[in-house]
């Protein structure tokens, strides 16, 4: 299927509050008017982003999984996002791919960001997800993932689609809007990073700057600072035409991480 109709959702999110943010993020999303097939949240998007695992992890029949299979169903969609899951006895930022009939699939964030301490309180992935979805190859990744081309690197069994869920700062939102293209650019993929706004319960600021580009570098979405509900589509074709045109996918480096 050439077309992917994607939702995006750049949410205020309320600190440590999982009850309010499921409530608050539900709401919103009862103004989607027409079919989607992927609606994307931001990481950790019932919580914020915090190191209190220990107070807030879920597990995996939590009240959370529970609201993503209803929220899939009900749009007859896939939905994502990042939560925390408590799994024999470690934490994980993990993201959900939720199916409409309830199935599922996951992805453990790889690269835990050091300067905030996450890589104290969480276990890191080890594995890369690679989803199909209406014919499009997706790679699903999460914030600090951005930074690290080798994970992200499309040399093997290729996708169309590089999805990033975020809660990065506004101070370093230019690096943000450095490596997204960057990442469209050298891939030759679509890549969706979603981030969010607002200010978290550690008075750090998030503006948003959620962004799509295309395999050509070229923005087709962009929104900063306001909350946001946009469904908009992307177009494989796309994809196929700039790789023949310009096939330097084929003349990088051979090399797979041990």
């Amino acid at each position: 299927m050439d077309q992917l109709k994607i939702t995006l959702l750049q949410a205020y999110l309320f600190w440590e509050n999982i009850d309010k943010n499921l409530q608050n993020l539900g709401l919103k999303l009862a103004a989607i008017r027409e079919s989607t097939d992927l609606i994307i949240l931001p990481e950790m998007f019932n919580t914020g982003f915090t190191m209190n695992a220990a107070e807030l992890a879920e597990e995996m029949e939590g009240k959370t999984m529970k609201w993503m299979k209803e929220k899939a169903h009900y749009f007859n969609a896939v939905i994502t996002g990042s939560l925390i899951i408590k799994e024999n006895g470690k934490y994980y930022n993990r993201l959900i791919w939720m199916h409409p009939d309830g199935s599922y699939q996951q992805y453990d964030k790889k690269h835990l960001f050091g300067m905030g301490g996450e890589d104290k309180v969480y276990t890191s992935g080890q594995k890369k997800l690679r989803i199909e979805l209406n014919d499009w190859k997706i790679m699903p990744a999460i914030c600090y993932d951005l930074r690290f081309p080798v994970w992200l690197r499309n040399n093997e069994d290729p996708y169309d689609l590089l999805l990033v869920v975020a809660n990065w700062p506004e101070k370093r939102v230019h690096h943000w809007r450095t490596l997204i293209p960057a990442r469209a650019i050298e891939n030759q993929s679509y890549i969706i990073a979603l981030n969010r706004v607002g200010h978290d319960g550690n008075e750090i600021y998030y503006s948003g700057d959620t962004t799509c580009i295309d395999p050509r570098g070229n923005v087709v979405y962009y929104k900063r600072d306001e909350e946001d509900l946009y469904t908009f589509t992307i177009y494989k074709s796309e994809v196929e035409k700039v790789r023949a045109e310009m096939p330097f996918l084929k003349d990088s480096d051979p090399f797979k991480l041990i």
